[in-house]
């Protein structure tokens, strides 16, 4: 399909009526507000010229009848991917003290026509041109489909808040790749600086902010560091910010040739900075491959592009292998991609890939597992989105195996098998900012899911994100917008939104930019009813529950530690030692391995008697296919506290009702695999 360049009339007076309103906005600063008063939500003093808001009302405070705060939580956005890439990949800034002529305003090589907007060509199709005068006119752009201008403007923002959102979680992101091939960059593609530059200028934004209702603390964009302080925020009716990270290298963990070019050092060091910057989120791999885990794979022409992207940063192309489960990566990319492919070296193609091997070869490498470790100690929470399969399969064992609730899903790129996994875990799910019906036909898919767990639901705008929003349903649509229109609390009234000369229409325009969030949830609300939106309006709840728990979260004691242990036999080797001590002794470096035979069994004392409810068994190559977890308090009378049949290795927790006991046998019944039974360690817990 073939997409042509919009015509357009160039107007030579928007340059001059730019840089007229650019001075006055210079010379100025903020003006007192019009509307300013008593209103607690209304700036003393704001920006002029400034985009209108178009919401009237009183934001909702406090909580509701059970104590729980209200709202809308968007799990993933990119306020400040304009500095990303080199700093020429997203035109136009979330904010600046010059002025919104001076924030909304398109990259330099885009002038005059859009001729050299290569990624916007790249993204889009066509031949990338446009107006790119954006204040006051707007003409083509933001735009539900240009994917290469600014969306997060912070009035824009704040009419999201306005019109009941009331948690963000601004994702810090960056590729080192994407900056090092693009044509224009102002700045280091170093992935790091660019996470420290992002981080420091969301906190120049709540400054921004505050100054306009009188000083520190005042204003409606509040950072959090904590659940509570995010409770707090809320309930005084304003937005709580999270910081979170999505990057390709974090700490520079990248591998080259499969060889990593981090140390467990950098990944502590790495861990300690993003949490001192506020980080409490965070993506392990994204796009590529790294030294942290696989990822899940891109489709289409675009994931042929970014497989060539991942043979440049690392010298190796995606692999992959059958999957072993219900879930799968996505396809990958088959389709050509021209512009990529000729930046491979004389020689070298892109692999093609058998159909029925669907999942990526790499998952959770031994870094990414202590990194996962890590964030647990620091009781951050992980992304799991954009990881392998085979990567969050063994995430997903590890946070079972401790009762680990940190897991978030946060814009629709887990396999959907992991959901109620997910669920079960205490973890948050929210739905990439898909089109009105496709968002409905998903919620209504999960629905019995969150009504078993008593969760809310979010969405993940990804805006700035590189990924496409809803496009118009049309002015004659079903069920269409109906301006203005009540948020869904009921206490403001939301109409058409303005910056400038440019009016925004849902219904024709699309979600064209951060202010149209409150419109397509009302569109959302029209399309699939008032179910869906009850359920994202308890996402704030949710979100915050999630992370609660991370916080309270206390590792349990190990009871099996160093405890007295028997096997029925043990496998020799000159070389080193697999008895049955090697199972408790707090070392995945260390293993029990039992003869080549089925029925064989290892045994623990615990010492004395002790409830116990929770075993975990890292297997080693050597698994159980069919085993028991018995329980006794004598050593000679067992009970059979849990089983399995189809055991698959990796990360077991056994759970199971409290029991009292002083010895734990893990009884094989039937091998895996052609060896005996290999256990790295077993836990024992009291829950």
């Amino acid at each position: 399909m073939t997409v042509t360049g919009r015509p357009y009339r160039r107007r030579k007076d928007v340059t001059v009526v730019s840089l007229l309103l650019l001075v006055l906005a210079a010379v100025l600063g903020p003006t007192p507000s019009s509307a300013a008063g008593n209103d607690w939500w209304v700036p003393t003093a704001r920006p002029t010229p400034d985009s209108q808001i178009n919401v009237t009302g009183e934001p909702f405070t406090g909580t509701d009848a059970r104590g729980d705060v209200r709202g809308f939580v968007d799990a993933h956005d990119h306020l400040f991917a304009n500095e990303a890439f080199g700093g020429r990949l997203i035109c136009g800034k979330t904010f600046s003290e010059a002025g919104i002529a001076d924030a909304l305003k398109d990259c330099p090589e885009h002038y005059p026509d859009g001729s050299l907007a290569i990624f916007d060509f790249i993204t889009k199709g066509g031949d990338g041109r446009h107006d790119p005068v954006g204040w006051p006119t707007f003409k083509d752009w933001p735009a539900h489909d240009s994917l290469t201008h600014q969306q997060n403007y912070y009035a824009w923002v704040e009419r999201s808040w306005r019109g009941g959102q009331r948690v963000l979680v601004n994702d810090l992101v960056t590729n080192g790749v994407i900056c090092s091939v693009y044509f224009f960059k102002d700045r280091s593609c170093d992935e790091m600086t660019s996470i420290r530059l992002q981080a420091r200028m969301t906190y120049d934004l709540q400054a921004y902010i505050d100054k306009m209702y009188g000083g520190p603390g005042k204003g409606w964009f509040r950072i959090v560091t904590d659940s509570a302080q995010a409770r707090d925020v809320i309930k005084q009716g304003k937005l709580a910010v999270i910081l979170g990270v999505e990057t390709s290298e974090p700490f520079g963990c990248k591998q080259i040739l499969d060889i990593a070019q981090c140390s467990k050092a950098d990944i502590d060091a790495g861990l300690d900075e993003l949490y001192s910057l506020g980080v409490r989120s965070m993506f392990l791999c994204h796009k590529f491959d790294n030294a942290l885990c696989g990822v899940r794979f891109d489709s289409g022409s675009l994931g042929t592009a970014i497989n060539v992207g991942q043979f440049l940063s690392t010298g190796t192309f995606w692999k992959t292998e059958k999957c072993t489960g219900p879930q799968h990566d996505n396809p990958i990319g088959s389709a050509a991609a021209p512009g990529a492919e000729a930046k491979l070296p004389a020689g070298v193609s892109v692999p093609s890939y058998a159909s029925d091997a669907q999942c990526n070869a790499r998952g959770l490498t031994d870094l990414g597992e202590y990194a996962v470790r890590g964030m647990m100690k620091r009781k951050m929470m992980l992304e799991i989105d954009h990881m392998s399969v085979k990567a969050v399969g063994r995430a997903l064992d590890i946070f079972e195996s401790q009762a680990y609730p940190g897991v978030i899903s946060s814009h629709s790129w887990m396999d959907l098998n992991w959901t109620e996994r997910v669920y079960g875990l205490g973890g948050f799910i929210a739905q990439y900012m898909h089109g009105s019906e496709g968002f409905v036909a998903e919620a209504n898919r999960t629905k019995a899911l969150r009504d078993k767990y008593d969760v809310g639901y979010g969405y993940g705008t990804d805006m700035n994100g590189v990924g496409g929003w809803p496009g118009p349903r049309g002015a004659d649509a079903p069920n269409k917008v109906v301006y203005p229109f009540r948020s869904v609390d009921g206490g403001s009234v939301i109409d058409r939104q303005t910056t400038g000369r440019r009016t925004w229409d849902l219904n024709t325009d699309g979600a064209a930019h951060y202010g149209l969030v409150p419109d397509w949830i009302e569109d959302i609300r029209l399309v699939g009813g008032q179910d869906v939106v009850k359920d994202l309006f308890r996402g704030a709840q949710s979100y915050l529950d999630t992370w609660g728990a991370t916080e309270r979260h206390q590792a349990g004691v190990d009871l099996a530690k160093g405890a007295e242990t028997t096997a029925s036999s043990t496998e020799w080797n000159p070389f080193t030692s697999y008895a049955p001590s090697r199972a408790v002794d707090g070392s995945r470096d260390t293993r029990w391995a039992s003869d080549w035979s089925n029925d064989q069994w290892l045994r623990i004392d615990l010492g004395s008697t002790n409830r116990v409810g929770r075993v975990t068994l890292d297997w080693e190559r050597a698994y159980g296919k069919s085993y028991r977890i018995e329980l006794s308090t004598d050593g000679a009378h067992w009970q059979t506290a849990w089983s399995t049949t189809s055991g698959d290795g990796g990360l077991d927790t056994a759970l199971f009702t409290g029991t009292p006991a002083r010895y734990v046998r893990v009884q094989g019944v039937e091998r895996g695999t052609g060896w005996g039974y290999s256990l790295h360690e077993v836990g024992v817990y009291s829950s």
